[in-house]
């Protein structure tokens, strides 16, 4: 049995991580997962959370503010919307992140947008203001 796989994350600004870790904690859509060496296939879409690193070298975590991960018999590809390695993240990434979710929740709900784009910008602002609750931020 395997005991590592390889792990990717990119953003639209830069690749953040290419090695072999042992887990990785995703914040799916559904519900949080952990992919691990010889998980089964599987494509699923990122809410705003603190993805989790389990590596040979150590742990490390991200935050990621949406985007998609891609299990694979090869390991784990994830392709996050925006991502900051919480070593880096301050209060004031934060408030950029939940103030540029309140425009968009603002912008759809103005725009008298289909309801289906109203509630999914009122989840990404409630997501991104509990993640500073759960960061200590």
């Amino acid at each position: 049995m395997a005991d590592t796989m390889q792990f990717d994350l990119v953003s639209p600004e830069r690749s953040l991580a290419s090695l072999q870790v042992r887990a990785v904690q995703i914040p799916g859509s559904e519900g949080d997962m952990t992919a691990m060496p010889l998980h089964a296939p599987t494509l699923t879409t990122l809410r705003p959370g603190i993805l989790k690193v389990d590596s040979p070298e150590g742990a490390s975590e991200y935050l990621v503010t949406g985007g998609f991960a891609q299990i694979t018999a090869e390991g784990l590809s994830v392709l996050a919307e925006r991502t900051i390695p919480m070593t880096e993240m301050t209060r004031a990434h934060l408030d950029e992140l939940i103030e540029e979710a309140r425009n968009t929740y603002k912008t759809v709900k103005e725009d008298n947008s289909e309801h289906g784009l109203v509630a999914d910008a009122a989840k990404l602002l409630a997501d991104m203001e509990a993640l500073g609750t759960h960061m200590g931020l």
